[in-house]
Formats: C-alpha cells, structure tokens, sequence
C-alpha cells in the first residue's frame, strides 16, 4: 500500500453525473479523495451503448470533467459494473494506491421501460437487473473485503442509491421495479451479515430528480417534459442532485453509526 495520510477515500460509481457526481463534489468539499467510476460511453448519441431505450449512459468527457470541478483530491476510472473482474482490478488498485478504503457509494444505474410486464424483453430485462442490482452485488463483493480490513475501531460505509421504484410497483418499469426492490434486500442481507463490525450498509431512495435517467422516464411515458413528474411528489417539484448527495454524503460519515438496513426516502412525499 502506498497511501498513509488520514484523508478517507471514498469510491462513487455512477460519479460522473448526477447524484454520483454531486455526492463526489460534497465529499471532496469534506475533505475526502474520491475515486469515480463510470462506464464512459464513447459519446451520448442514440446507439452509443448497448442499454436498451432512450437512456444514454455518460461518457468518458463527461466523467474527465466531472473529475476536473472535483479537483486534484479527485480521480476517475472508466469500467463497467456489470464486469466483476475490470471492477475488482480498479478497486484493488484505488486502495493499493491510498492504502484505505472508507465508504463505497454505488450510484450507477439505467432505465429502461415501456411494454406492460409480460411484454417486456430479455433483453431489457437483463440490462435492468445486471446494471441496477447486479452491479451493486459486484461492487459489494470487490469492496466490502476492504472496508473490512480498516483497523479497529473501523467506521465503514456502503451505501447504495435505490429509488421509490423500491417501494412502489411502477407501471412500464417492471425490470426496474425489480432490480431496485432488489437494492433494498441487497443493503439489508448485507447490513445484517456485518453487524457489529462497524461497517454499515444503507440505501437512499430517490424520487424524481432532474438527472438523465429522470429526462429518459419522461420519454417512456411519452411525456413532453419530465417536469410532469412533480405532481406526484408532495413538494410539487422536482429534486437536484444535491439534495440526494447531502444525504448520501452524511451517510458516509461517522454521525449515523447507529444506521444500519435503511432505506432512506429522499423522495419529496412521492405518491404514486
């Protein structure tokens, strides 16, 4: 290990854009280093990536730019979540360079959607649960070890970003639906199996928050703006990124050690 500061590292996947990118900027403004990971899809152009529908994933710009506003404590990686030995290696690697790892953020997600449940694809189906709830599964598997491995007292994080669809069946999104609901049993099998290590495990529950993903459900719908999706939300708007980030990045911290098996709604009072 080449590390030996007290800074604590913190890995974000899906930290690109959106709530990854906006919990990296707040974790970095506290003092932490961050690694983010993202697939980094050669441009956004429809046919840019094998993810079924109108969902673009970010690309490598998107990603180097990110890293930049972050600053120097900042670092990225391009790698899919859905390939357990690339994750495996870049993860290694992060801690073999910072010599700790602190908490793990899984932010990276897709939609997708449309047809009814039992017209949904294979392929669509895949896509949602190998993205949404595999790739939590891969990222659990390759950093858990690691937060593991902090000296005593250790204070470790892993959180995961799941969504109301956790909650709620939604309508056009069943393969979504599953893989999210997924999330929360994910984060509570793994927060009962490390008990009282100090190491814990939640999830935040987003509801409609102007990111990409939030732009690609409108269009599902057929709806002409994804600004329609604030009537279902008690607040009667849509969330910023920063709003889930701040949570996402308290979570991190050591003030919630008493948290643990959480899904936390950030979802405005969504009502479906």
């Amino acid at each position: 290990m080449s590390g030996g500061d007290n800074t604590p590292v913190a890995v974000i996947t899906g930290g690109a854009r959106g709530m990854g990118a906006a919990t990296g900027l707040r974790l970095v403004a506290a003092g932490w280093r961050v690694a983010l990971l993202d697939l980094g899809a050669a441009s956004d152009a429809a046919g840019a990536s094998d993810l079924p529908g109108p969902y673009r994933p970010a690309t490598e710009a998107q990603l180097e730019a990110t890293v930049a506003e972050c600053g120097p404590t900042a670092e990225g990686h391009v790698v899919d979540v859905r390939d357990h030995v690339a994750l495996t290696d870049v993860i290694n690697g992060i801690v073999d360079r910072h010599g700790r790892l602190d908490a793990v953020v899984a932010a990276s997600g897709a939609v997708a959607g449309g047809p009814p449940t039992w017209e949904t694809s294979d392929d669509a189906w895949h896509t949602m649960i190998d993205v949404n709830l595999t790739g939590v599964f891969h990222l659990a598997r390759a950093t858990v070890p690691h937060l593991l491995a902090r000296p005593e007292p250790r204070r470790g994080r892993f959180v995961a970003v799941a969504s109301s669809a956790a909650h709620h069946g939604l309508p056009s999104l069943a393969a979504y639906s599953a893989a999210k609901h997924g999330v929360a049993g994910l984060v509570k099998a793994l927060a009962a199996e490390l008990g009282p290590t100090g190491v814990t495990a939640n999830a935040v529950a987003p509801g409609s928050t102007t990111t990409p993903m939030l732009d690609a459900s409108a269009a599902i719908y057929g709806l002409a703006e994804p600004g329609s999706f604030a009537r279902q939300t008690r607040i009667q708007r849509a969330i910023d990124p920063d709003e889930i980030a701040q949570t996402i990045a308290w979570l991190c911290t050591d003030a919630p050690g008493a948290l643990t098996g959480a899904v936390l709604d950030v979802d405005g009072g969504f009502r479906p």
